[in-house]
């Protein structure tokens, strides 16, 4: 691409922390390629921080540093603003100045994506500006693009994904050592994969986070993060998965955003599921992410990659700022949210797919007649069952074929009141396969 003569675009960058001091390093490293790929070069026009004198994995001149956020995105020289601090705010604040004063922004921040994206998405196109966001969801891996763009001119039936990787790394660790949930939480955190408060990620909220904004763009609807069902992993034991290896089985995190049948509305939901080792989301290990895309016409696509971390993040990060920058100088701009669908988010209840039960049952005559009786008053038809252990110990392990999610929580309530069920100990939902 020829570049303008004279012509420089000036980033002016919020928050230098893990992924802000790599998207420095890669705007110095790789300037010349970047210039050459825009059409001008990069020039970083400010960084505002919380604490100025903290120190950083980059070298920042110190003239670059300010506290003063909002006056660095307002500035009349500023063509775009980076926003990594994450949160809602003041995330939310400096991006919608940033847009009232005509910057185009590029963003990382998934939560306030999935909580309040209409308002940032109106604030764009009020202020006739550009919003990326390729690193809010699965970090290096390039799929809100394809999502937003390559696949515009097709229907979108579902989109599977394994979208966080502490949770990923955790799963991956228990059923290939055998581990505790506790004993691969704290390895994910010696590692670095997991904070010290892993409650987002163990508890669903990061994927569901990312999850809205898949299905947002998937399905032409606004969504939010309160639309999301979100179950967690922290109740995941070392004998579900044992179970499920058993079976043939692996147990993921994850998100799934699908079309009811007659399309008029689509479900999203985040649960640990146990998935056949046969599907292409059997084999994503340790803390890599991946999302499995159902298409009308382009049939089914994976995408893979690391899905957090500095460096694949800010990838993602110079690739907005890439497309950005070539829009500011041919005078364009990229595409707007798209929620002309303007489709129903159905409620969990509505949601069919099959259960893998585990009871904890009395060992004596009838009991398996009475379990199955409870199953049939609910519809819910069980495709297979099988006994764990003798005596005392006995559990029985049912896998249903596909039923309402309400169906089979009346059927769990029911369960909890036999006498001859001593304890539900787990109920798992099963993914990833056509069985009926």
């Amino acid at each position: 691409m020829n570049q303008v003569p004279g012509k420089k675009l000036k980033v002016a960058l919020l928050g230098c922390g893990v992924v802000g001091s790599q998207v420095i390093r890669l705007m110095r490293e790789q300037a010349g390629d970047l210039a050459a790929r825009i059409g001008a070069p990069l020039e970083l026009a400010g960084v505002a921080v919380r604490r100025p004198g903290r120190a950083r994995d980059v070298d920042v001149d110190p003239a670059l540093i300010t506290t003063d956020a909002e006056a660095l995105v307002t500035r009349d020289d500023v063509d775009v603003v980076v926003e990594v601090i994450g949160g809602i705010e003041p995330a939310r604040s400096l991006i919608l100045a940033a847009m009232g004063a005509g910057k185009s922004v590029v963003t990382a921040n998934k939560a306030l994506l999935a909580e309040d994206g209409a308002t940032v998405h109106a604030a764009a196109r009020a202020g006739g500006a550009d919003l990326y966001f390729e690193a809010a969801v699965a970090g290096a891996i390039p799929l809100i693009r394809p999502l937003r763009e390559s696949l515009a001119g097709d229907h979108v039936h579902r989109v599977l994904g394994i979208v966080n990787g502490t949770t990923n790394y955790i799963l991956d660790k228990m059923d290939s050592s055998g581990a505790s949930f506790s004993d691969a939480l704290e390895e994910a955190q010696a590692l670095g994969y997991a904070e010290a408060d892993p409650t987002a990620d163990v508890e669903g909220f990061d994927a569901a986070a990312k999850a809205a904004i898949l299905a947002g763009i998937a399905f032409h609807s606004r969504v939010t993060a309160a639309d999301v069902h979100r179950e967690g992993i922290t109740e995941i034991s070392a004998a579900d998965v044992a179970s499920a290896r058993e079976m043939g089985y692996v147990i993921k995190l994850l998100a799934i955003c699908a079309r009811s049948e007659d399309g008029r509305s689509f479900g999203v939901r985040v649960h640990p599921a146990m998935i056949p080792r046969t599907h292409p989301l059997a084999g994503v290990r340790e803390a890599y992410n991946a999302v499995f895309v159902e298409a009308e016409s382009a049939g089914q696509l994976m995408f893979y990659g690391a899905g957090a971390g500095g460096a694949p993040t800010a990838s993602a990060v110079l690739g907005d700022i890439v497309a950005v920058g070539r829009n500011l100088l041919a005078g364009t701009r990229g595409p707007e949210e798209s929620t002309y669908a303007d489709l129903t988010v159905h409620p969990m209840g509505e949601t069919v797919t099959r259960y893998h039960v585990s009871l904890d049952v009395a060992d004596k005559p009838g009991v398996l007649a009475r379990v199955a009786d409870m199953f049939a008053k609910q519809d819910v038809s069980i495709q297979t069952v099988r006994q764990e252990g003798l005596g005392a110990d006995a559990q029985l392990v049912l896998v249903t074929h596909r039923a309402s999610d309400a169906a089979l929580s009346a059927t769990i309530e029911g369960l909890r009141e036999l006498d001859i069920v001593r304890d539900v100990v787990s109920v798992m939902r099963v993914e990833g396969e056509d069985a009926s």
